[in-house]
């Protein structure tokens, strides 16, 4: 007499591996994150899914961390970390859920449609552009308390945090560099002070090349020397940068 096998049809949805392409390229790793953990719910791996979301967020905060943290001056295309973390997300499935994606399907069981995962992107894209813009609104708000001064017939320019070091420190500092004669009457110099605990950090504004041309830092050893005697009682540190205060190409000190 011939046995028939009962094999049941799963009644959950899953996402096919696939999905997660789309998905993670279009919303980022929210989405990606999203779709592994409810395919781990639907194969009855809650706990999978649980620990899916804690990794989701601390990559989510690693990733646009180290992006908001790229110097400008840094060009990477723009689809180079989508495509990088869509993979990665792509293997993940493959090697955490491909066997139970495969049984799931070859049982019968239903897949999430093409909407459903379109869906799923648009979602994950909307929670990081909300995101980007209170972080882009803070920042702003932060820079907001920057304030620039001229000084002499040049007009040179100190710029300074009103939080992190006083306008009388400054007009201070703008003094000492009248004195030592870095702010003369032939080129306008722009500067960027701060306190750091009791120290003047002075970022100035060079030409590139300078960190490895002695003769053109020599100037500037001399300045910070000429300078430190105005301020026995704070240490002056010059951070030369290039295009922009990240780009910091020599520290003297």
């Amino acid at each position: 007499m011939e046995q028939t096998l009962d094999i049941q049809t799963p009644t959950q949805k899953i996402y096919k591996d696939r999905a997660v392409w789309l998905g993670a390229f279009l919303g980022g790793p929210l989405a990606a994150g999203y779709i592994i953990a409810e395919n781990f719910k639907a194969f009855n791996q809650p706990n999978k899914a649980n620990k899916t979301w804690i990794y989701t967020i601390i990559a989510t905060i690693v990733i646009f961390g180290g992006i908001f943290s790229i110097p400008d001056r840094v060009k990477i295309p723009n689809q180079i970390i989508p495509l990088i973390y869509t993979a990665i997300a792509y293997y993940l499935v493959q090697h955490f859920q491909g066997a139970n994606i495969t049984a799931h399907i070859n049982a019968g069981g239903q897949l999430h449609s093409w909407w459903r995962i379109l869906s799923v992107g648009i979602v994950g894209l909307a929670i990081i552009l909300i995101a980007v813009f209170f972080i882009v609104f803070l920042t702003d708000k932060v820079a907001a308390t920057d304030t620039t001064k001229a000084y002499g017939v040049m007009k040179h320019e100190i710029a300074f945090d009103q939080n992190n070091i006083t306008e009388s420190e400054v007009d201070k500092i703008a003094d000492g560099f009248t004195k030592t004669t870095f702010f003369d009457e032939a080129i306008t110099k722009y500067v960027y002070a701060t306190k750091v605990n009791n120290n003047f950090e002075l970022s100035i504004s060079v030409v590139d090349g300078i960190a490895n041309d002695s003769q053109a830092l020599q100037p500037f050893l001399d300045l910070r020397t000429d300078l430190q005697t105005l301020f026995p009682n704070n240490k002056i540190i010059f951070k030369l940068v290039v295009d922009n205060l990240d780009n910091v190409v020599k520290t003297i000190e």
